[in-house]
């Protein structure tokens, strides 16, 4: 069933999907009907579950499930997978990859490999401030709250002590 996502509950658990790439409107007006379909007909053990999908910041793909009403089995996170490998076909981009770090630099999304870390940090690119899009949190809160969060209130404080 579908929820809108603002109307998730703050302890609705979340899947972060980070792309290569900014979205355009055209994308992200194209591939909307593709989220609410999903979030509307994802289920688990014959379970309906109450979910919703949205495009945040242009780059991220965030699925949102609210668990009071029904938990993810195994099969419908396999499921899940499975939807995002089919947007990543619908707009041409990955979001599976996971080997960038997304970071808030000049108003928009910068992507670095994790090779580029250290560099940019002695560069001075990057700061313990700079906001960090920490993609492992797992719950609605933990994104209004400190979804990006700086880079040194992560789990990369270890890049500045």
């Amino acid at each position: 069933m579908y929820v809108p996502f603002e109307q998730l509950p703050p302890t609705a658990r979340i899947w972060i999907y980070q792309a290569n790439r900014p979205l355009t409107a055209d994308e992200q007006a194209a591939v909307q009907p593709t989220l609410h379909h999903f979030a509307n007909d994802w289920t688990s053990h014959g379970r309906t579950l109450a979910a919703s999908a949205v495009i945040l910041h242009d780059q991220f793909l965030v699925i949102g499930l609210d668990e009071g009403v029904a938990d993810a089995s195994g099969c419908s996170i396999d499921a899940s997978v499975r939807f995002v490998q089919r947007v990543e076909q619908q707009l041409g981009v990955e979001l599976l990859e996971k080997s960038k770090l997304a970071f808030w630099v000049d108003g928009h999304v910068t992507l670095l490999d994790r090779k580029q870390l250290g560099p940019a940090i002695a560069a001075g690119t990057l700061s313990a401030e700079t906001p960090y899009f920490d993609n492992t949190i797992a719950q609605r809160q933990q994104l209004l709250e400190r979804w990006p969060a700086p880079a040194a209130d992560t789990w990369l404080t270890r890049y500045f002590a």
